[in-house]
């Protein structure tokens, strides 16, 4: 599995981001964007050497990203609630999956969303219809890795 870090502006998420990824064994994080990008004190304080030990890159033409993964065969799933998504336990794939994360207000853009295959949520019954990004790739990708099993 790869994560796309789309304009993740709080550089303790982009570290949370990446020992979640560290943790569930990701193959690649991209950061895209303005996400902020190692060595930065922020991003080491929260990510505990993640940031060493998972392969990264940086680019900030997000679209180049997605259409060289496509053309690799993952299949593009955005973490997004809105129209058209469907809960994240729910969903299942044959192709590689490329997870892509979007900013903690305004989330993915739409151009970005058309390329998806499709557009994952996380059951939420509570009152808050949110959850902060760090947290939500961390829940996605347990999902994502037990969804795959």
């Amino acid at each position: 599995m790869i994560v796309i870090a789309h304009n993740i502006r709080s550089l303790h998420n982009v570290g949370s981001i990446f020992r979640s990824c560290d943790a569930f064994a990701v193959e690649k994080l991209f950061l895209t964007g303005y996400s902020g990008i190692p060595p930065r004190k922020e991003i080491a304080k929260v990510s505990l050497g993640s940031e060493h030990r998972v392969p990264w890159q940086f680019d900030e033409q997000v679209m180049n990203v997605l259409h060289d993964l496509l053309k690799q065969g993952y299949i593009l799933v955005a973490l997004e609630n809105g129209p058209g998504s469907i809960m994240i336990d729910t969903f299942s794939s044959n192709q590689p999956i490329a997870l892509i994360l979007g900013n903690e207000v305004e989330g993915i853009e739409q151009d970005v969303l058309t390329l998806c295959g499709a557009q994952v949520e996380i059951p939420m019954p509570g009152k808050k219809q949110s959850l902060n990004v760090s947290v939500a790739t961390g829940i996605a990708l347990f999902a994502l890795r037990t969804n795959a099993s």
